[in-house]
């Protein structure tokens, strides 16, 4: 149960508190703002309820470990995303054994002009197309979009430069904009093809 009076209370403040006295009300009140969206974060990197349930778990415990090194040089939720995005990505990797090949971060510049494309997105078929790009690309898309991180908070998240984040990001936003145009196209081919059967 939500405690209201602790309702006012920052998430920094909560963490400070927690840390300072080790009383479970104040971990359990962070716990109640931010289980329900980590969860949902794991479940869109392994759509599977168990295993979204079992990553959510494995955050939480983590974070009860990690909490005492939580600096204020970011906000507690971008603190709390960047772990949940290296666990599911940590995880994912481990499942499929897959060895990261570190770029060349001599890379720079990114058009952010290009990020209007993305937003103008229609959502439900965004959604559909992130399913179908890796576990590492999503997480930049994420991460930039969704939760707002800087490319610097992405840079420390991932321990990359952050020229090589710049780099991703446009390889992540190309292929999710293909992704994104192919479901159009292939929608729209399904919306000719009834309006001529209907027409017969």
């Amino acid at each position: 149960m939500k405690n209201s009076r602790l309702n006012h209370l920052k998430d920094e403040e909560l963490a400070a508190l927690y840390v300072e006295t080790q009383r479970n009300l104040y971990f359990e009140e962070i716990y109640e703002r931010y289980a329900n969206k980590v969860y949902r974060k794991c479940y869109s990197f392994v759509y599977n309820q168990a295993k979204a349930e079992d990553f959510t778990h494995d955050i939480f415990l983590k974070l009860i470990i990690k909490i005492g090194t939580f600096k204020e040089t970011s906000k507690f939720s971008t603190w709390l995303y960047s772990i949940t995005y290296n666990y599911c990505m940590d995880q994912i990797r481990v499942n499929k054994k897959n060895i990261e090949v570190a770029l060349d971060g001599n890379h720079d510049i990114i058009d952010d002009n290009e990020d209007e494309d993305l937003m103008n997105m229609h959502e439900h078929q965004l959604g559909k197309s992130l399913e179908k790009i890796p576990s590492d690309e999503k997480a930049l898309i994420l991460m930039k979009y969704q939760d707002d991180f800087s490319i610097k908070e992405i840079a420390d998240t991932l321990n990359i430069t952050e020229s090589a984040v710049k780099m991703r990001l446009l390889r992540s936003k190309e292929k999710l904009r293909k992704i994104y145009l192919e479901n159009l196209m292939v929608f729209a081919l399904i919306i000719l093809k009834l309006v001529f059967f209907w027409k017969k």
